[in-house]
């Protein structure tokens, strides 16, 4: 019974991990985008981004899943999800890669605002563009400030791909819940804490390997 579990559960874990590794390749650079976006001077982009970050930030991702799958066939009754697991999948990731990239967004910002000015002048004074200046002067010293709310935000994502369970996408969380049912046996479930204890284990690793590596910015 233990391999059987094993072996479902680690079914289970691959489509966690697939959730989470495409929703930071996709959620990562959309969030700069936001961000730079929401200090534009055009007030009018600033002022809609801005409103959408705080929506997407003060709503559940929970309640924000059940609203993208649902909601066009509520509101508009279209089936656009269609009714295979790929459809669900396509849901809950493009509800993760929006919710998460407003909250890198934020630590974007606060990251480009925590530069000093000082930086940006003396950028100026050589002559080099405002392109020039973000990505040869300002790039690198905001990611080494940002790597620390970043990795949180990571390891937070890691637990959150369990919600992904209500509208049925089949990730270790929901192959645990099957036991319950199937056999009468709740250990299962418990034991899913031990992938994810395993996962944000290791990522925490390679997190405080990045940071030493950036520590010649000190």
């Amino acid at each position: 019974m233990f391999w059987t579990v094993t072996l479902s559960l680690l079914e289970g874990f691959l489509a966690t991990i697939k959730l989470f590794l495409l929703t930071l390749v996709f959620s990562l650079p959309l969030g700069l985008l936001i961000c730079l976006g929401s200090m534009s001077r055009l007030k009018v982009l600033k002022t809609v981004l801005r409103f959408i970050i705080w929506v997407v930030r003060g709503t559940p991702l929970m309640l924000q899943l059940l609203v993208i799958y649902y909601g066009p066939g509520i509101f508009f009754g279209l089936n656009v999800w269609g009714t295979s697991g790929n459809g669900r999948f396509m849901a809950a990731l493009i509800a993760f890669v929006f919710n998460y990239a407003c909250y890198f967004s934020e630590i974007y910002r606060g990251g480009i605002q925590s530069i000093p000015v000082g930086q940006y002048e003396a950028g100026q004074v050589l002559g080099l563009t405002r392109k020039q200046i973000f990505f040869k002067i300002i790039l690198l010293q905001l990611i080494k400030r940002i790597i620390p709310p970043i990795s949180n935000e990571v390891i937070t994502l890691v637990k959150d791909t369990s919600l992904a369970r209500v509208i049925a996408v089949y990730e270790i969380i929901w192959n645990g819940q099957s036991f319950i049912k199937s056999s009468g046996i709740i250990w299962p479930l418990f034991y899913t804490g031990a992938f994810y204890l395993l996962f944000s284990g290791l990522l925490t690793l390679l997190f405080r390997y990045i940071e030493d590596k950036l520590s010649y910015f000190r």
